[in-house]
């Protein structure tokens, strides 16, 4: 990977069969972590949707659009998903929902792991949560937006206890691996926030709620730039996510 750690990156949401999260984990930490890694892309984190008990969330980086294409083809061409694709997709009944993303600049990327990825069949419970907050409108987000969000959301955000992990926004490149379809025609800017433990990421909330500031200066501003109501994933590392 270049400067930009990830320049590209997937947000993958899947809706599985019910009762079928847990061994869908189970099969993915196990076999299509270091698998994928090996074909030239990044496992970045994957998740429990704690608002959804069939819902699977993940994210992939990779070095370009073309290099996606490279480790894609090379993956899902490969030995191990051929092994293990069946027992996969029998878990799921959607994966289609898929954000293309990048970096807004060179520093909102995704931040280098704090400490190793624990090993195959690690099951140790991980308390920390990780806020995804995806804002929608009807024209591609610009460096106004940005600078907005980052001089004025960003400082209230991380006053109510987020720590900031990424900041993204749609990637408008042609998908170069049309085997596994994404999201077009949107517009979306993201950022994503990490909390120590659950109940840290429900006091932020609740601040946030009551927050005057947020309620009379930042957030009238915010609603006029974007598209509808906010999308929020509150999201659980699973045992070998490097997002903990």
């Amino acid at each position: 990977m270049n400067a930009v750690r990830y320049p590209v990156v997937e947000l993958r949401q899947y809706t599985l069969r019910p009762g079928q999260r847990d061994v869908l984990i189970d099969l993915f930490d196990r076999e299509l972590v270091e698998s994928q890694e090996a074909a030239g892309m990044a496992v970045v984190g994957q998740f429990r949707d704690l608002d959804d008990p069939d819902r699977f969330v993940w994210i992939r980086g990779f070095s370009s659009m073309s290099a996606r294409a490279r480790a894609l083809a090379s993956f899902y061409g490969g030995p191990v998903w051929k092994v293990h694709s069946a027992p996969a997709n029998a878990t799921m009944i959607n994966s289609d929902d898929v954000l293309l993303l990048r970096p807004v600049t060179a520093r909102s990327g995704f931040p280098a792991p704090a400490s190793a990825r624990p090993p195959a069949r690690y099951a140790t419970a991980v308390p920390s949560r990780v806020l995804v907050t995806l804002y929608y409108r009807d024209r591609p987000f610009d460096q106004a937006f940005a600078d907005f969000f980052d001089r004025q959301a960003r400082p209230v955000l991380i006053g109510t206890g987020a720590t900031p992990l990424a900041c993204l926004q749609t990637e408008h490149a042609e998908n170069t691996f049309p085997a596994l379809p994404v999201r077009t025609g949107e517009n979306v800017f993201a950022w994503l926030a990490r909390f120590p433990d659950p109940a840290r990421l429900d006091d932020h909330l609740r601040q946030i709620e009551h927050c005057a500031d947020w309620r009379d200066r930042v957030l009238p501003a915010l609603s006029a730039l974007i598209t509808g109501a906010p999308q929020q994933l509150r999201l659980a590392p699973t045992a070998r996510s490097q997002l903990r």
